[in-house]
C-alpha cells in the first residue's frame, strides 16, 4: 500500500517521503497516529503545498547535523570496562554501551545510529566509530576503551579466622565449666560411693 509520511519516522523515512508499506502496518500504525496519510491525489496536493516548509525544515536538520558532527569528532570518548592483564575485557563494548556514554556527556544518539567495526570491541585500545546523523551527514568518533583490574577476593583466611574463633570459644567454655565436670569425674564419683556403700553393708549383715 501506498502512503505518503506526514512525519519522520526511522529508519523508514521523512516527512513528505511517499513509501510502499503494508496494508495492515499502515490502518493499525501508521494511520491511527498521524504518521501517515494515504496517497490520493488530495493528499499529494496537500503535500505539494506544503513542500517549501518541508524542505527548510530538512535544511535546518542539516546545519544541526554538521553542528553535531564537530562536537562528536572532538570529544575523544573513553570508557572503562572491567579487564584481565592481557587486556581482553570482561564483556565487551557494544553499540548500546557507546549510546549510553554519549548520553552521559550530552549527546543523545539512538543506538542504531552507532556502527562498531566487528560490531563490539573485546580488548583494550583506541577505536574509530561510526555515527549516522542525517542524509549523508556522519561523525568519525574516537573511542579509547581502558580496562580496570577486578579484585579477587581471598575465602580461606575469613575461614582459618573464623576456626580460631571456634577453638577460642570452646577453650572459654570448658574454662566455665566446674572442675569436676572437665574431666568427667562429677559424674563417675557418685556411682563409685554408692558401689561401697553396699559393699559395707553386705559385711556387716554377715557378721550379724
Amino acid at each position: 500500500m501506498k502512503v505518503i509520511l506526514n512525519k519522520d519516522l526511522s529508519p523508514l523515512g521523512e516527512e513528505g517521503d511517499v513509501k510502499e508499506v503494508a496494508r495492515g502496518y499502515a490502518r493499525n500504525y501508521l494511520f491511527p497516529r498521524g504518521i501517515a496519510l494515504p496517497y490520493t491525489d488530495r493528499n499529494v496536493a496537500l503535500f505539494e503545498s506544503r513542500k517549501g516548509e518541508i524542505e527548510a525544515r530538512k535544511e535546518e536538520k542539516r546545519k544541526d547535523a554538521l553542528g553535531l558532527k564537530e562536537k562528536l569528532e572532538g570529544l575523544g570518548l573513553v570508557i572503562v570496562m572491567p579487564a584481565g592483564a592481557n587486556g581482553k575485557l570482561y564483556g565487551a563494548v557494544t553499540s548500546q554501551t557507546v549510546a549510553d556514554e554519549l548520553v552521559k556527556q550530552g549527546f543523545p544518539v539512538e543506538r542504531k545510529r552507532i556502527e562498531l567495526p566487528g560490531n563490539s570491541f573485546k580488548s583494550v585500545g583506541k577505536y574509530k566509530v561510526t555515527v549516522k546523523l542525517y542524509e549523508s551527514a556522519a561523525a568519525e568518533l574516537t573511542i579509547t576503551v581502558e580496562g580496570q583490574p577486578i579484585k579477587v577476593e581471598t575465602r580461606s583466611a575469613p575461614a582459618r579466622g573464623g576456626r580460631r574463633r571456634q577453638d577460642a570459644e570452646a577453650a572459654e567454655a570448658k574454662r566455665e565449666q566446674p572442675e569436676g565436670q572437665q574431666s568427667g569425674e562429677g559424674t563417675a564419683a557418685p556411682a563409685e560411693s554408692a558401689v561401697s556403700a553396699a559393699g559395707a553393708q553386705e559385711a556387716t549383715d554377715q557378721k550379724a
